[in-house]
Order: structure tokens, then C-alpha cells, then sequence
């Protein structure tokens, strides 16, 4: 069972990759963003469009131009993210007309959710893990 499309996970990169960069305050040629992430330009493009009409970017025209976070990491939900590029997460599109799976199926859409509802800058964590775990392995 797959919870996520294609764009849901190569918009998560895109602006992973963004998020990385926000402290030098300058903006990424998206051909250097579709490189880092493995992401086709042209699908970058369009997903990064719609990431910009829900706010969670900014583009700057011009030679030393591309696409920045529109706001700090810390304050870009990746719960919100998905919603914009995957719209509603559900676990299940249709509906049982049993009282009792319906309850399960919200309870575990939630639980989901919950998972979700962390910060672009939390993904720090998970780089520290990273790191730990390859010093280990070593």
C-alpha cells in the first residue's frame, strides 16, 4: 500500500533540499534542485508551481535567480505540504457502511497525520540519526 504518490515524495524533496539552503538566503536554479533530489526539471517545475501558489515558496527572475523557501523551515508543516500536493490524506477512498471500520479508518488516518505534523526543520533529526548510524557502521 502506497500512502504517498510520486509528487507527494519529490515535492517533500524539492523543498528538503530548499530547506537545506534557507540559511544562505539565496535563491537555487532549479536545474541544481532536480539534480540534488533525482527530480525530472520538468515535474519539478510544475510541483514547485503549485508549492508557490500555496505560499511555501518564492521565485526570483533573473541570472542569479531560482526558487527559496517563502518562511523559516521551522514554520513549514510537511503535514501541510503533502495536503497541498496530495490533497486530504485518507486511508481508504471508499466508504464500508460499517460503523465499526469507519472508526478505525479515521483513527488511523490521524495516526498518519500525526506522522506527518513535523516541521522541514525537524528533518534535522533525522540527519543526526543518519550520521550516528554511519559512524557506527564503520
Amino acid at each position: 500500500m502506497t500512502l504517498l504518490s510520486s509528487k507527494g515524495t519529490y515535492g517533500l524533496l524539492a523543498m528538503y533540499e530548499l530547506a537545506k539552503e534557507f540559511q544562505f538566503k539565496k535563491p537555487i536554479k532549479i536545474k541544481e534542485i532536480a539534480e540534488r533530489a533525482a527530480i525530472p526539471q520538468n515535474y519539478l517545475e510544475q510541483l514547485l508551481n503549485t508549492l508557490k501558489k500555496d505560499g511555501f515558496v518564492k521565485s526570483v527572475r533573473g541570472a542569479y535567480g531560482g526558487y527559496m523557501l517563502a518562511t523559516d523551515p521551522s514554520d513549514i508543516r510537511v503535514l501541510e505540504i503533502l495536503r497541498t500536493l496530495e490533497g486530504e490524506m485518507k486511508i481508504s477512498e471508499t466508504s464500508t457502511q460499517n460503523r465499526v471500520l469507519e472508526l478505525f479508518f479515521k483513527e488511523a488516518g490521524e495516526k498518519v497525520e500525526a506522522i506527518f505534523d513535523i516541521s522541514l526543520d525537524d528533518f534535522r533529526l533525522y540527519e543526526q540519526k543518519l550520521s550516528n548510524q554511519l559512524c557506527y557502521s564503520i
